[in-house]
């Protein structure tokens, strides 16, 4: 590493490209060496050569000495080193007695939305070729599921954002809804600050004063679990004002008669009393986004994860389509995708009910087009799973034996953890895929080390379903193996040699391009050699002339009818609290985490920022349960509890309770997360749990 490695930020969708290059060592107070790096932006149209904390200290966790550099097995109840041979034949040992025992749908596959697309697909080739599963599903299932239905219902398809990020300044209003970009995709937002500069005026809804509202012109501080009817009010303000555009609506969406007549029922004194909200703000915030000749609206998870979080997203989009605001230059929804390929890992394969190119499993014609490609029979191919939660219900109940996790901490990013660890404890058999011991690799049986985003080649998707090229910078660490070779040697040991023979990342993605042709997600027309040449290419990219699609929805929509439709389903919303638990824990990032931690939390320069997790708390609520600012304190739910250390903040409302998502154990806030999930799309309730705190000294 003494040259300069181009390479790509492992963490957030926007997926900054950098070189990284080590400049010397210095010594510790050990006397240990330590090597030192330099890490600079790279110029591309996402970033802009712009890098953020994480990215700029992500070569640690890479470094670090806790890396695995072997294969781990567990013997007389410890965890081991053994060599590549006997995990690899343990793993064909032990999958093919369960099968033969209990079936092939006794052995699930749970993947993340930080591997590469290639991997991605193949994990869902693996799952259903060489283990003859169906179950499989992600992560991802907790980051975008909700935007993702959304979107498929509404529009019919599903890309996070559907403009491009450099619209972003043409906007004359822009409404943030649940996201905290300031924090979590920090390199976005000089786009909203030129945007301001421009003229815009942008509106936060957030319970608490984050960073990004800060730069905010209206804050709505909503209360969790109210979204959905905050977008309705804020729609019938619009009508009623006469800012709704009558011709986009009658020549390019359906359902507005029966919109106009759901919304008409709503009563906004009512709604603002529910949303906690004043109702002049509310009025103000419509009435701004209503007047702007351009406008967009941006959701996150702090809309989406919830139980109604996939109408949520639909309602807010429901303004867009009503003001015509979408299908032009500084217009449209967009979803901030969290994970690094939250948009790409959720396209190809790894979802329960998902085929490449974003196709149906349970379409015939899907399931025999990607049977073609594959060499396979349409009907050797497993029908549709469950979702990432109900499996580990599957899990817990027995159903499922066996899980094979793939760049993923199930243990702490599921809710109701302590289901979840005790499902994983009954498994027959455990085999967990990661660089470090997660959490959820100390329960395993076995722990196979893979190689990091300096060294692992292949494409993800940001945000704007760009797809980019990472490329490798250095070979493998001691004998940590790629995840996509791993799959293959697993698969080659199961009798599956003759479908999963790839030399190279590039064979993968070839496939994957043809295996997604005429798809949704059509990534037919992207190569290596354009992504070399052009530094990124949009999806639906059809053919190799074909320049992809950045600003979505120009003429029409992707329904056969080339419609959008509106969404008139109502929410009965969350309100969940009661007497014995009177407040609302709602949870989220922080700067300097990403994920569950396992990665920042390995970075010294970024762990030195935040060692432990906390849980912000209102002054006055503060005052109410005698709690002083950085003290223990027990968070509890009906579903569990955990501790934490208290900070006394005004930014929150009285009523919430704020806790990030990036520690395990007992500092782990999906230990108190509720199970309720999302009847759309199965994403759980985790902003909307009722719980109650506690001091630790008052026992």
């Amino acid at each position: 590493m003494q040259q300069a490695v181009e390479t790509q930020c492992p963490f957030c969708s926007v997926q900054c490209k950098m070189t990284v290059q080590q400049i010397g060592e210095q010594h510790d107070n050990g006397d240990q060496r330590r090597a030192m790096f330099d890490v600079q932006g790279a110029p591309n149209a996402a970033s802009e050569g712009r890098v953020c904390v994480k990215g700029m200290n992500a070569h640690q966790h890479s470094e670090h000495s806790q890396r695995l550099l072997s294969p781990m097995i567990r013997v007389n109840g410890e965890l081991t080193p053994c060599s590549w041979g006997e995990a690899l034949a343990c793993i064909s040992q032990k999958f093919t007695a369960i099968s033969e025992q209990y079936g092939r749908d006794a052995i699930g596959a749970y993947g993340g939305g930080s591997l590469t697309n290639e991997t991605a697909y193949l994990l869902g080739k693996f799952t259903r070729v060489a283990l003859g599963s169906k179950y499989i599903d992600y992560n991802g299932r907790f980051c975008m599921s909700a935007a993702a239905s959304a979107g498929s219902k509404t529009f019919g398809m599903d890309r996070g954002l559907t403009f491009r990020l450099a619209d972003i300044p043409l906007a004359g209003c822009i409404i943030l809804a649940g996201t905290n970009i300031a924090e979590c995709q920090p390199t976005l937002l000089p786009y909203f600050n030129q945007a301001k500069q421009n003229g815009a005026k942008i509106i936060v809804i957030d319970p608490r004063k984050t960073a990004t509202a800060a730069i905010a012109d209206l804050h709505l501080p909503i209360r969790p679990g109210s979204d959905t009817l905050l977008a309705d009010a804020m729609l019938k303000i619009m009508m009623d004002a006469g800012l709704v555009d009558d011709g986009f609506i009658q020549s390019r969406t359906n359902g507005y008669d029966e919109l106009k007549l759901y919304i008409s029922g709503i009563n906004l004194e009512e709604a603002a009393t529910i949303c906690g909200i004043d109702l002049e703000l509310i009025r103000e915030a419509a009435l701004t986004f209503g007047h702007a000749d351009t406008g967009m609206i941006l959701t996150a998870r702090g809309v989406e994860q919830q139980t109604d979080g996939h109408l949520a997203v639909r309602h807010f989009i429901n303004i867009v389509l009503a003001t015509g605001k979408i299908g032009r230059d500084g217009c449209g929804y967009g979803a901030v995708t969290g994970q690094g390929n939250g948009q790409g890992g959720r396209e190809h394969g790894q979802k329960a009910d998902q085929l490449p190119g974003y196709r149906s499993i349970e379409n015939e014609e899907d399931r025999a087009y990607v049977a073609s490609v594959w060499g396979v029979e349409p009907s050797s191919i497993p029908g549709k799973g469950v979702s990432a939660y109900e499996m580990m219900e599957l899990v817990h109940q027995g159903e499922i034996k066996s899980l094979f996790v793939m760049g993923s901490n199930p243990i702490v990013s599921n809710p109701n953890a302590h289901l979840v660890e005790e499902g994983l404890l009954k498994l027959h058999f455990l085999v967990v895929a990661d660089m470090f011991m997660s959490e959820t690799a100390r329960l395993a049986h076995l722990v196979l080390p893979v190689t990091s985003y300096m060294e692992n080649e292949g494409t993800l998707t940001n945000l704007e379903g760009r797809v980019l090229l990472r490329e490798a910078g250095r070979p493998p660490l001691g004998e940590a193996r790629h995840d996509w070779m791993i799959l293959c040697s697993i698969a080659s040991l199961l009798g599956k040699e003759q479908y999963f023979k790839y030399n190279s990342p590039e064979e993968i993605f070839d496939e994957l391009r043809l295996a997604s042709k005429g798809g949704i997600a059509d990534y037919y027309g992207i190569t290596y050699e354009r992504l070399r040449k052009e530094g990124g290419v949009y999806w639906p990219c059809i053919s190799l002339d074909d320049s992809g699609s950045g600003l979505l929805f120009r003429d029409s929509f992707a329904h056969t009818d080339g419609k959008a439709v509106f969404s008139v389903i109502e929410s009965s919303g969350w309100n969940g609290v009661s007497e014995q638990y009177p407040l609302i824990l709602t949870n989220g990032r922080v700067l300097y985490h990403y994920l569950t931690g396992v990665q920042t939390r390995r970075s010294p320069s970024l762990a030195a920022r935040e060692l432990e997790n906390f849980v912000e708390i209102h002054p006055r609520t503060a005052q109410r349960y005698r709690i002083q600012d950085g003290e223990w304190v027990e968070v509890e739910s009906p579903h569990g509890k955990f501790i934490v250390r208290s900070r006394v903040k005004e930014h929150i409302r009285e009523d919430t309770l704020f806790v990030p998502m990036h520690w395990g154990g007992n500092q782990n806030v999906n230990r108190a997360t509720r199970p309720d999930l999302d009847p759309f799309c199965k994403m759980p309730g985790f902003k909307t749990s009722a719980v109650r705190i506690r001091p630790l000294r008052l026992q």
